[in-house]
């Protein structure tokens, strides 16, 4: 079941998938159709969830599911594994490499391989005070305080000369 991302609770579970490039204008409506169409048949062992999107910088798809509701199950979250596989088919994008690293520049988004990050992080290119994606927060309060934070207070730490 469908709802605004807006009206879900902050203790909502997320799931954050960084495209490899940044979404076009068309990719943004086929992305907000599909993912629409996918949460309103969304389920847990028949049951609906009640569940959202967002995206940011036109590069992060966030799936959400309030657990209030009903609790995902490991069915449920397989399903939204499939989902995200077909539109990385259908947008010849890629969404689901864990091995890539996306962080700021100033105000530039760069998405780069764990290796290049930590050739950037030894030649100081990346600092302690880089802003860095943390796509492992867990929960809705978790993106709005956690998400982009400096290098430091982040996974991403352990890189840093």
């Amino acid at each position: 079941m469908f709802t605004q991302y807006k009206n879900l609770p902050s203790n909502s579970r997320v799931w954050i998938y960084q495209a490899d490039r940044v979404f076009t204008s068309e990719d943004l409506e086929f992305i907000a159709l599909k993912a629409e169409d996918f949460i309103n048949q969304w389920t847990r062992h028949g049951d609906d969830l009640k569940g959202s999107f967002t995206i940011k910088y036109n590069q992060f798809l966030i799936l959400a599911v309030d657990e209030s509701f009903n609790n995902v199950s490991g069915c449920s979250i397989d399903s939204s594994v499939r989902f995200i596989q077909a539109l990385e088919k259908e947008l010849q994008l890629d969404l689901m490499n864990k091995m890539n690293i996306t962080f700021k520049d100033n105000d530039r988004i760069n998405i780069v391989k764990l290796s290049d990050f930590q050739r950037f992080a030894k030649e100081r290119k990346v600092t302690s005070e880089t802003i860095v994606f943390n796509n492992m927060v867990a929960t809705k309060a978790a993106l709005d305080a956690n998400w982009e934070v400096p290098a430091i207070e982040s996974w991403h730490k352990r890189f840093l000369v």
